[in-house]
C-alpha cells in the first residue's frame, strides 16, 4: 500500500468517525509497558494472544526487541511510561524466528554498499567509533537475549523498586507464548 492510498483510506475513516471504538486516553489501563519486536506477523497477532485491546498497554518495538544500552530511546520510552503514564510492569516479548537471530552484520553492510552508501561513509563512521557490528549484531538464543533485555531494565538505576519486568517469547506462527523470565 503506497502513502497516497493510505491517505486516501484515512480520509474516509475520519469522515466515517469510525475512530469512535478506538477512543482511549493515555494511560494504559492494564498499567503495562510491552517491549517488542517490529516483525510485521506480531501486529495483530501479540495483542490478540495476549487479549490486549486498544488503551491497554504501552507498546515500544525495535527489531529484535534488543537492549543494549541502559540510556537508549527504549529504555527511555520504557521511563516516560512508568514516571508520566503510570506503568507498573514490563513485558519484554522477543520471538521465535526473528530476523535479528544469527544476523550477519558483514552481509548487512554489503547491503548497504550495494544500495548507495559508500565504502568511504562507513569506514568514516567506524573511524569515529562507531562499531557497525556492535550497532547491527543479532542474537543466537531469543531466551538468552530476552533475559539480557530484562536484566537491564530490572538493573536500570532509574527503575523504580515497585516496576515488575517480565520476560516472554512468542511463536508468530500460533501465538503460543513461553514464559522466559518473571519478577
Amino acid at each position: 500500500m503506497h502513502l497516497e492510498e493510505m491517505l486516501t483510506f484515512n480520509r474516509s475513516f475520519v469522515e466515517k468517525e469510525e475512530f469512535e471504538s478506538y477512543r482511549t486516553d493515555n494511560i494504559p489501563n492494564k498499567r503495562t509497558v510491552i517491549f517488542t519486536c517490529m516483525d510485521t506477523r506480531l501486529v495483530e497477532l501479540l495483542p490478540k494472544a495476549l487479549n490486549i485491546q486498544n488503551g491497554d498497554v504501552k507498546m515500544v518495538k525495535n527489531g529484535g526487541a534488543i537492549i543494549r544500552k541502559p540510556f537508549d530511546s527504549i529504555m527511555k520510552s520504557i521511563l516516560v511510561a512508568i514516571y508520566e503514564l503510570k506503568a507498573e510492569q514490563v513485558i519484554v516479548i522477543g520471538h521465535y524466528d526473528c530476523g535479528m537471530s544469527h544476523m550477519d552484520t558483514n552481509a548487512f553492510k554489503q547491503k548497504m554498499t550495494d544500495n548507495g552508501v559508500s565504502r568511504e561513509t562507513l569506514d568514516t563512521l567506524e573511524h569515529a567509533g562507531i562499531d557497525l557490528d556492535e550497532e547491527f549484531r543479532g542474537f543466537d538464543s531469543i531466551e538468552d537475549s530476552v533475559r539480557n533485555s530484562v536484566s537491564i531494565i530490572r538493573n536500570h538505576p532509574l527503575l523504580p523498586s515497585y516496576v515488575k519486568t517480565h520476560g516472554l517469547a512468542i511463536d508468530p506462527a500460533t501465538g503460543k507464548v513461553d514464559l522466559i523470565t518473571q519478577e
